[in-house]
């Protein structure tokens, strides 16, 4: 039955819904920003940088922030606004360089493990198994106490020595799944080598799956390395990284500088939630990826 009356006159519309470009969905551009801003800030920090950050001047040392000093001094003098960014290099790099050798031990053991006989295969994990249980700092600090000295080049080559385990794993366990696929096979059968296949054909199918853990790689570096020199074990403090300005925080809780704690942690923890974020939407991204095969 028709409704006799009818309403005329402006109707109020739903509202209609906000829509996202699709690129913006779901990704952490926010974290993506403050990270590059950070890097650019600290590959360019010649450009930024209102002090020398190793010069040391007694005369201005403990200076709150203020016009001259804009993030003030620490307890020898040195301007924190230039150390943040000069030292940011040396933390960054070691977050990447450690990551790049970690990552590339994990893909060829993982690879050598996934391809292999089953008891080389079980071999190859039982070691695995070994080193994954033995506390990460604890061995690193271990082989730095062999080396003797340690240095930005030495750091990144034990924090990378010790941290491709977990990686590993999941390398063999692709490649496992992979390795008898038709592709593969052929270029087997044309005289294919080992890292031929695995260049060209198996590392193309499985980065996906580790690059979330490939990035958090990167945090974990940073944090070590900002541990080790917390506890003094790491970098000498004439070389500058955040993990090194940290280190001070004991004088300065002795005379309530409370911006040589503050501004050098504020900085480490936006950078690690910045990958952490950033690492999490990769995980997640892979998680779907593989749930739609």
């Amino acid at each position: 039955m028709n409704d006799p009356f009818k309403i005329v006159g402006i109707q109020e519309l739903p509202a209609a819904p906000v829509l996202r470009p699709k690129w913006y969905q779901g990704k952490p551009i926010l974290s993506m920003v403050l990270l590059g801003l950070i890097v650019l800030g600290c590959l360019f920090c010649q450009l930024i940088m209102t002090k020398d950050p190793t010069y040391m001047n007694l005369m201005d040392y403990n200076q709150a922030p203020n016009g001259t000093y804009l993030f003030g001094t620490d307890t020898m003098g040195r301007d924190i606004f230039s150390m943040i960014w000069y030292g940011g290099r040396i933390s960054l790099f070691i977050g990447f360089f450690s990551t790049a050798i970690s990552t590339a031990i994990a893909i060829v053991f993982g690879a050598v493990s996934g391809c292999a006989p089953p008891w080389l295969d079980t071999l190859l994990m039982r070691l695995t198994d070994i080193i994954l249980s033995i506390p990460g700092l604890l061995l690193t600090i271990l082989i730095l106490a062999i080396l003797g000295q340690a240095n930005v080049l030495t750091i990144s080559i034990v924090i990378g020595l010790t941290s491709w385990t977990s990686i590993a794993k999941v390398v063999r366990t692709e490649v496992q799944q992979i390795r008898n696929s038709e592709y593969v096979l052929a270029s087997r059968c044309m005289g294919g080598g080992f890292f031929h296949i695995l260049w060209h054909h198996l590392t193309p199918n499985f980065i996906s799956s580790i690059m979330f853990m490939v990035v958090m790689n990167i945090r974990s570096a940073i944090v070590a390395e900002s541990t080790l020199s917390f506890m003094g074990l790491g970098l000498p403090l004439e070389i500058i990284s955040w993990g090194s300005m940290l280190s001070l925080s004991e004088k300065a809780l002795l005379t309530n500088s409370w911006w040589i704690i503050l501004i050098p942690g504020f900085f480490l923890v936006l950078t690690l939630m910045c990958v952490t974020n950033i690492g999490n939407y990769l995980r997640k991204s892979s998680n779907r990826s593989q749930s739609n095969l």
